[in-house]
């Protein structure tokens, strides 16, 4: 691309009031793509205004791209009684109250709450087009927002808010490129979704001894026993919390879990986003924990499992059980994950539900003898690592489409039509 020496601005680019675009690209206002259009709700009182024929949105259901079906509906006489509108087919439903920008393409006519200020795009525009550079700029619409309860946009500040436009040719093409990318990560967010279902599916099958591993003989090992987790292991124990007013005790280099580590990173831990000092170690009930032990949440979270691959402290949320040789860690994790769905039953009732330590000890899981838990868990962590694989395969799309989406949108990649 050859630059102008003078205004340092490519040839056939110039600048703007909102940075430097195509030439053949304008700068208009939101108000001249179309039409922006508020929403509301009938009396929640009143029977004959809901459950008929109209699909009703709340912003909480705007959670992906394509709206269909709403979880109510109102009447004609809700709508007339209301300041709820009908809106055609196409209609980005863009949520301005609260939740804001998050936005949606309606498959159907319908309406929504007053936490919306939809865009029906005119014939001169793509509404896929407008659909994206909303996407893209999401920031904007926040930076516009005010409110002290909770924040909002106005349909006036919506209508004022300049996008850049290419011709309705390039709009469509750039629309394009972007949907092929959706596909992309719909397929392969589908694909994981499956995978993990199949693996959920193969763990019921094993825990449950339908489905049975034999030795390099052909015959099956031995019968499974029951034993309680507190006896599987040498050490199971809490750990604590040190003074959070004494600054000291933190900012060590000693890492802390908190219990988001665990469910941001899963299976294993690596890392945490806490440290603290060897004082603060001293002055709590807070202990290094060696690698490789299973780490077994009691609050928040309740029955995640997590396996640390680095030494750590923990708070007096965990419970870290070091097992006894002729127990895998591998086996005894994968065991604990399948046991969450009836963990409820042992939760303490309280304004949180928790677990304490001695329930955890006292839970009865069935042993197969080791060989067999070596087999156990090589195919399930072979499952996980392959799901872990599309998850990380789908990332780097998400990360790619957010990459060309602002090329594309920005005039900075043109595409040819």
């Amino acid at each position: 691309m050859k630059m102008d020496k003078n205004l340092h601005i490519p040839q056939g680019y110039r600048q703007t009031e909102v940075g430097v675009i195509p030439d053949d690209w304008e700068v208009v206002r939101l108000s001249q793509i179309g039409n922006v259009i508020g929403g509301g709700t009938p009396d929640t009182e009143n029977g004959e205004y809901w459950n008929d024929d109209i699909y009703w949105f709340t912003p909480t259901e705007i959670k992906q791209k394509y709206i269909n079906k709403s979880v109510r509906k109102i009447s004609k006489k809700g709508l007339q009684k209301s300041s709820a509108k009908i809106l055609s087919k196409n209609t980005l439903l863009l949520t301005t109250r609260a939740t804001i920008g998050d936005i949606g393409i309606a498959l159907n006519e319908c309406s929504t709450n007053q936490g919306f200020q939809s865009i029906f795009v005119n014939e001169k525009n793509s509404y896929m087009y407008i659909y994206y550079w909303i996407l893209n700029n999401r920031n904007e619409l926040i930076k516009r927002s005010s409110g002290s309860t909770f924040l909002e946009i106005s349909k006036r500040e919506i209508e004022k808010i300049q996008l850049i436009r290419p011709p309705k040719q390039e709009q469509q093409k750039i629309a394009d490129i972007l949907t092929t990318w959706d596909n992309a990560i719909n397929q392969q967010t589908t694909l994981i979704e499956k995978k993990q279902q199949l693996k959920k599916g193969l763990m019921q099958q094993i825990f449950s001894q339908r489905v049975r591993f034999k030795d390099r003989n052909g015959n099956n090992f031995l019968d499974w026993q029951d034993e309680k987790l507190g006896d599987m292991c040498d050490i199971a124990k809490s750990g604590g919390t040190p003074k959070s007013t004494a600054k000291e005790y933190y900012d060590g280099n000693i890492p802390f879990l908190a219990i988001s580590d665990m469910t941001k990173q899963g299976k294993y831990l690596t890392q945490t986003s806490k440290k603290i000092s060897q004082l603060g170690i001293e002055h709590s009930a807070s202990w290094i924990v060696p690698l490789n032990t299973i780490i077994y949440s009691m609050y928040a979270s309740v029955g995640f499992v997590s396996i640390n691959k680095i030494p750590l402290a923990t708070s007096q949320a965990v419970i870290n059980l070091i097992l006894k040789n002729g127990y895998l860690v591998e086996f005894i994790y994968y065991h604990l994950v399948e046991l969450k769905n009836l963990i409820h039953k042992f939760i303490e009732t309280g304004a949180q539900g928790n677990l304490n330590a001695e329930t955890v000890k006292s839970l009865i899981l069935n042993i197969p003898p080791i060989k067999e838990q070596q087999k156990i868990a090589q195919v399930l962590t072979l499952a996980d690592n392959e799901i872990t694989k599309l998850q990380t395969e789908l990332a780097l799309l998400k990360t790619q489409k957010k990459g060309l989406m602002q090329q594309l949108l920005t005039g900075k990649t043109r595409v040819k039509f």
